[in-house]
């Protein structure tokens, strides 16, 4: 497996669109067509096929990013979240 990005040279859309479909698609539990709706929300027509062959082109980059930057379990921000909250006090049933 090559470790080059796809080339984005030749696609009719721009990059900012074609990464914030193929993004959206891997960051949450979307449809192809459901990211189409979201973008034709924003004004950009765009298939729910053109949406599935960036995924297929683009999206195992986006995936190993995404998953790159999940947190690990025992990351140190786990325990600043949990002293963060108020402090919690025990009652004692009589």
């Amino acid at each position: 497996m090559s470790s080059v990005s796809p080339s984005y040279r030749g696609h009719r859309y721009p990059l900012e669109i074609i990464s914030h479909c193929v993004w959206l698609y891997h960051r949450f539990p979307l449809s192809f067509r459901e990211v189409e709706e979201l973008m034709l929300e924003r004004g950009v027509v765009v298939s729910y096929e053109t949406v599935r062959r960036w995924c297929l082109k683009f999206g195992q980059a986006y995936a190993n990013a995404l998953r790159r930057r999940r947190p690990r379990p025992g990351d140190k921000w786990l325990y600043l979240l949990a002293r963060v909250g108020p402090p919690v006090r025990r009652v004692r049933a009589p």
